[in-house]
């Protein structure tokens, strides 16, 4: 087999290897940060927001029924039965590993594989879950060291812009929809816009994206919500904003196209470009006059399209047809 023939072969594995370790860290910064969140006297709706914020409502009212503190905990930390829970996660992305041995140093294998069996062994259930702020720092720091590791070890062909392609699609995602939630889901009271929890909210929202620190360099006079909006969508430094990572996604599917060859990455550059240009060609007033939420949703839907894209030209899906009219 070519190296060219293997790389094709599993370069679905390695961008959904990459998707799952993004996802798993991202939720863990989300339940940690809410857990502070929810001390303030609308706690139980905050929990409620982070079942919004991943679309899982109805899987949870089938598996739960009413949601609480700790069985929504329980639902996304190490609910085996809930497929966006970091054990799910990370289950998925030790059976990747697991068929990507050929390729992926045996640090990497070794790290998820001895990671998701400590989760594993954790004794948990819908009314008893460990610590939550103990377990979400130690699935960041794996999620870390898994990172440090790839960055290390993972040779730089193909496959590694494969890798960095999944964590800048999904991290991406995962701002959209983090902003999304506060806009459209945390404040339903408009007389609230500015006050003590509003802050409060906005200031969760940025450590939930490991950005407060940043945005502060940026913005040192305190948390301005308009700000905060624009520094996660707009700003074209911060590592975890949506227009760093679609910055990203363009030049890693640049050097795929060009570096290496695979041309049919075009239709993919093209849905990117899509993306690129509805965020070049705005501002956050006129997101904001336009709604934060359509907006957000419009640059999800673009997401999915790059998604779909990536499955036909790399990864040998077959292209469905539109339902005749």
């Amino acid at each position: 087999m070519t190296q060219l023939s293997l790389l094709a072969r599993y370069a679905e594995d390695i961008y959904w290897m990459a998707r799952y370790v993004e996802r798993a860290n991202n939720l863990a910064r989300l339940l940690e940060v809410n857990e502070v969140f929810t001390r303030d006297r609308r706690g139980a709706h905050n929990w409620d927001a982070i079942i919004d914020l991943n679309a899982d409502r109805d899987r949870f009212r089938k598996l739960h029924g009413a949601p609480s503190p700790t069985s929504v905990s329980y639902f996304y930390m190490l609910d085996r039965e809930n497929p966006t829970s970091i054990l799910s996660s990370f289950r998925a992305a030790r059976e990747n590993a697991r068929t990507l041995r050929p390729l992926i140093s045996t640090e990497m294998w070794t790290h998820l594989n001895v990671f998701y069996n400590e989760l594993l062994a954790i004794s948990a259930g819908p009314s008893s879950v460990p610590n939550i702020a103990r377990f979400c720092d130690r699935v960041r720091t794996a999620c870390q060291a898994h990172s440090g590791i790839t960055e290390g070890t993972f040779y730089r062909d193909q496959g590694w812009y494969f890798y960095q392609l999944g964590k800048y699609v999904e991290r991406a995602d995962q701002t959209t929809r983090l902003v999304d939630v506060k806009y459209h889901t945390l404040l339903p009271d408009v007389s609230e816009v500015g006050s003590i929890l509003d802050l409060s909210q906005w200031n969760a929202l940025l450590r939930s994206a490991a950005g407060y620190h940043a945005y502060r360099r940026v913005h040192p006079r305190g948390i301005e919500p308009t700000k905060v909006a624009e520094f996660l969508v707009l700003n074209n430094r911060f590592p975890r904003s949506v227009r760093y990572c679609i910055g990203e996604i363009s030049t890693l599917l640049s050097q795929l196209i060009y570096t290496f060859q695979l041309t049919r990455g075009d239709r993919v550059a093209a849905a990117v470009d899509v993306i690129h240009r509805r965020l070049e060609d705005t501002d956050i007033d006129a997101i904001i006059s336009y709604g934060m939420h359509e907006f957000l949703d419009a640059v999800q839907l673009d997401l999915i399209e790059v998604a779909n894209a990536m499955a036909v030209a790399y990864f040998g899906h077959i292209e469905e047809e539109e339902d005749a009219a």
